[in-house]
Order: C-alpha cells, then sequence, then structure tokens
C-alpha cells in the first residue's frame, strides 16, 4: 500500500509487551552517551563530585520515570507521552513545542550516534578523524538512509530488532565494569577522590555532569511514547522505572570504576570512546576493540530506538491536529512514512552542521539535552497540576530537577534552543490554516513573542561571538 492522500485510521495494531518496551526503554537510554561517560565526567569532576552528580542525577530522573509512570495509569487515553501531557495541561501552542522540541532532541542525539562511530573506526582510519571529516559525513550519510529503509518497513519489526540489539550490547559494557574493577588501583582511586583546584567548586564540578547526565538518560521516557502500541497499559508504567533502574546501575559504575584506572587528568584526555582508552591503559589493545565493538551495536541500536520514537511523535502531534495532516500520513505497517522521512532530514541537516562546529560530539550531545529539557519540564508541570497532597511531592521534586537542569544548561544553550524552536511555529501555522482556525490565541502570541526574542538573541548572539557552536 503507497502513501495515502489523506490522514488514515490506524491499521490493526500491533502490541508491545513489557519485555519489548523495558528493552526499548534500555535501548533508547544505552547509546552513545554510556561510553563517553569516563571522560565527561573527568573534564568536569573527580569521584566525590560524580558520586554526588549520580545521586542528584539518578533521584531526579528517578522521579521524573515515576511521573510518567503516573501520567500513564491516570491519563491512558494519552499518547506519544511527552508531547500529549503538554498539550493537555498547557495547551495547544505548548504542547506543538514540546512534540517539537523532543523531536528535535531525538534527531540532534541520533547525530551524536553516527559522529561516535566514526570516532571509533577512526582509530584505524584517519581519514574519518573524529568524525567530523568530509569522509566521516558521508559514510554517516549513507547509514542515516540505510537506517530509513530499515524503519519504513514496520514499526513492530525494528521493535523486535531492537530487542535482540539491546541484550547483545549490555554485554560488553558490563564486561567494562568487572574488567575495570579488577584493575583498579586502589591508590589511583583515592588520589581522584576528590581532585584538584583545576576543577572548581564542588557544586560547579557537579553542575558541570548535569547535561550529560541528562543525555545518558534520555529515553526514560521511552515506553510512554509507545503507549498506542502497548498490550496493556499498565505495563508502560512498568517498562519505564524497570529500565531506569537498570540503566542507572550500569551508568554509574561506568563512570566510578573508571577513576581506579587512570588519573582523572589522563582520563579527561582519552579519545572518544573514552571507555575504550581506559580498557587499554588496563589492559592493552584488546580493551579498546571490545569497547569499540560494543559501542557500534550498542549506537545502532540506540539510533534505531530513537529513530522511532522521533517519527511516533510527530506523526501522533499530526493526527491530533498539531502538527501539519502531511506528517500523520502512514505507509505499509503502521508506518508514519513522512514523519520518519522528516526525521531522516533534520537528522542529515544537523549531521552536516557537526562538520564546522568545534567540536562536533560534545555540542550535539549538550544541545539534545537542552532541547529534551522544555518537554520534560511541561510534563512534570502537568503532574504538579493533577497532583493533590502528598501526590504533589514526586511532581514538585522533578519539576524542580528539571529547572536546576535548565540553570546548569546554560544561557548558550537556552539561546540556541530558542533558535531550533522559534521558526518551527511554521509547522504550527500551517497545521492552524488547515483547520481553517485562528492562528493565534492572544495566550500563545505571548508565546510567540518570547520564542522570537529568545532566537534573535540567540542570533546576535552567535553573530558577534559571544556564544559558538
Amino acid at each position: 500500500m503507497g502513501t495515502t492522500d489523506t490522514v488514515p485510521a490506524v491499521s490493526t495494531p500491533q502490541k508491545l509487551t513489557l519485555m519489548t518496551m523495558t528493552a526499548m526503554v534500555v535501548g533508547s537510554m544505552v547509546g552513545a552517551g554510556v561510553f563517553s561517560l569516563p571522560r565527561r565526567f573527568a573534564q568536569e569532576t573527580a569521584v566525590l563530585g560524580s558520586l554526588i552528580a549520580w545521586v542528584i542525577a539518578g533521584a531526579g530522573m528517578l522521579m521524573l520515570a515515576f511521573v510518567f509512570q503516573t501520567l500513564a495509569v491516570r491519563k491512558p487515553e494519552l499518547d506519544a507521552g511527552v508531547y500529549a501531557y503538554a498539550k493537555a495541561g498547557f495547551g495547544e501552542y505548548l504542547g506543538f513545542f514540546s512534540a517539537f522540541g523532543y523531536w528535535a532532541s531525538s534527531c540532534v542525539g541520533n547525530v551524536t550516534y553516527w559522529v561516535l562511530i566514526m570516532s571509533t573506526i577512526g582509530t584505524i582510519a584517519p581519514a574519518l578523524g573524529e568524525g567530523d571529516t568530509v569522509l566521516a559525513v558521508v559514510c554517516s550519510t549513507i547509514g542515516v538512509w540505510a537506517f530509513f529503509y530499515l524503519v519504513q518497513r514496520g514499526v513492530k519489526d525494528a521493535a523486535v530488532i531492537n530487542r535482540i540489539v539491546t541484550v547483545a550490547k549490555l554485554v560488553p559494557i558490563i564486561a567494562f565494569v568487572f574488567l575495570a574493577l579488577f584493575a583498579l588501583d586502589p591508590q589511583v582511586f583515592a588520589d581522584n577522590l576528590r581532585g584538584g583546584s583545576d576543577l572548581g567548586s564542588l557544586f560547579d564540578q557537579v553542575r558541570g555532569t548535569m547535561l550529560v547526565t541528562v543525555f545518558v538518560f534520555l529515553g526514560v521516557e521511552g515506553a510512554s511514547v509507545y503507549s498506542r502500541h502497548a498490550a496493556r497499559r499498565e505495563d508502560v508504567g512498568r517498562a519505564t522505572v524497570l529500565g531506569f533502574l537498570s540503566v542507572f546501575a550500569v551508568f554509574a559504575s561506568v563512570t566510578i570504576v573508571s577513576y581506579g584506572v587512570l588519573p582523572y587528568q589522563e582520563i579527561a584526555q582519552l579519545r572518544q570512546p573514552s571507555m575504550g582508552g581506559v580498557l587499554e591503559a588496563a589492559f592493552g589493545e584488546w580493551g579498546k576493540v571490545l569497547v569499540s565493538v560494543g559501542l557500534i551495536v550498542s549506537v545502532l541500536g540506540a539510533y534505531l530506538a530513537w529513530t522511532l520514537m522521533a517519527a511516533e511523535v510527530l506523526y501522533v502531534a499530526a493526527r491530533d491536529d498539531d502538527m501539519p495532516r502531511f506528517l500523520g500520513r502512514t505507509k505499509g505497517a503502521d508506518v508514519p512514512f513522512n514523519s520518519l522521512l522528516l526525521t531522516t532530514i533534520l537528522i542529515q541537516v544537523v549531521l552536516v552542521i557537526t562538520y564546522f562546529s568545534e567540536d562536533a560530539f560534545n555540542f550535539a550531545l549538550d544541545l539534545t539535552s537542552a532541547l529534551s529539557l522544555i518537554p520534560f519540564l511541561l510534563a512534570a508541570a502537568y503532574a504538579v497540576k493533577l497532583g493533590r497532597g502528598r501526590a504533589l511531592t514526586i511532581p514538585l521534586i522533578a519539576t524542580a530537577y528539571t529547572i536546576f537542569l535548565l540553570f546548569a544548561a546554560g544561557l548558550k544553550f537556552v539561546l540556541i534552543s530558542f533558535i531550533i524552536y522559534a521558526p518551527a511555529t511554521i509547522l504550527f501555522v500551517m497545521a492552524r490554516r488547515e483547520q481553517g482556525r485562528r492562528l493565534f490565541s492572544p495566550r500563545e502570541l505571548i508565546i510567540l513573542a518570547v520564542s522570537v526574542a529568545g532566537a534573535v538573541v540567540g542570533i546576535v548572539a552567535l553573530a558577534a561571538g559571544w556564544i559558538s557552536i
């Protein structure tokens, strides 16, 4: 069946089990981020700061996981969780921004995967550099469109593949933790406990790690995005919490055990993926090879999951008349073809932009985190609106944590996020025109003015060199 000319009724649902959705949550979170953790943390903090950062990030993200679990149970009629919750709580325009921001975050995050794959292969093929050369962009482009072909074959098939890949990629990561524990030098670990004066205050150290913790935990909401495919609605919340707890243990362990192998100053200088450098220092070349193979499997699995989720959000938003209708058209086995195509195009565009960035991987990683914060904040705030009495505790903590993350992101990424958010209003206007409705209410005009003003300031800041990519 070809692409239809109108938005069709969704074909027979392809139901996902608890195990499959849990695997999708784990598969979404375990991607490029975990392999970059040793270096990213060592650049900002030592052991003590890392422990504090993981406690804060773990508690905050667990509260967000509980928020998604609660909302999945209380509002089972809301599909594509993150976007739907923002719309239900704060109106169509902010709901639109949440859908677009979540989608854009997913696309930018997918670019980090290709950069890291090319950087990994670049250790034996220098022409790929650290994933930022012309050849690396060309090779990544081939991969991007190959995955487009795979995913457009069907949501269920891709989800099952991701479940298999999730199991395969956890093996080398867990092996890293045990091998690093075996090689751990107590004296090196003790020397890395507090770090030197070059790291700044403990507060600054913890703040400096926050964006990377957001990045590695992105995907905690994965099951809620796929709520319309769930065999049982209560499995959405269970998959969210199970997936989070599993991944949190792995991420924290990867970071902490690395401090027992090398001084933090040396870890901070390792080439990405820094997990490979840590094992190479302890066991030689085969340690780096183990991590490199695991990374490629892991990242390809995460890329698959995130491409699915990104397309799903655009599709559901179009079905709810919050995106132009062409994004709600399907092809074949319940595949949101046009949404998938637009997702792939944005990934391609951002991939080209990273070629001109000073540090392609870290820029894309931090921007991914910053773009996701508005959708997370709106979902948590919606849970606050629904809560009463003691039930408010978790949503309030989740909301406060997300606001702290915006502060930790800093002005640079807030402004760049505005530059991306503001032009997206064109899609909102297209949707309103299709429905013959008034383009903006008075309240929505205020939101529009704020977003445009932020984008203008961001563009001026980039042009004047106050901030850079």
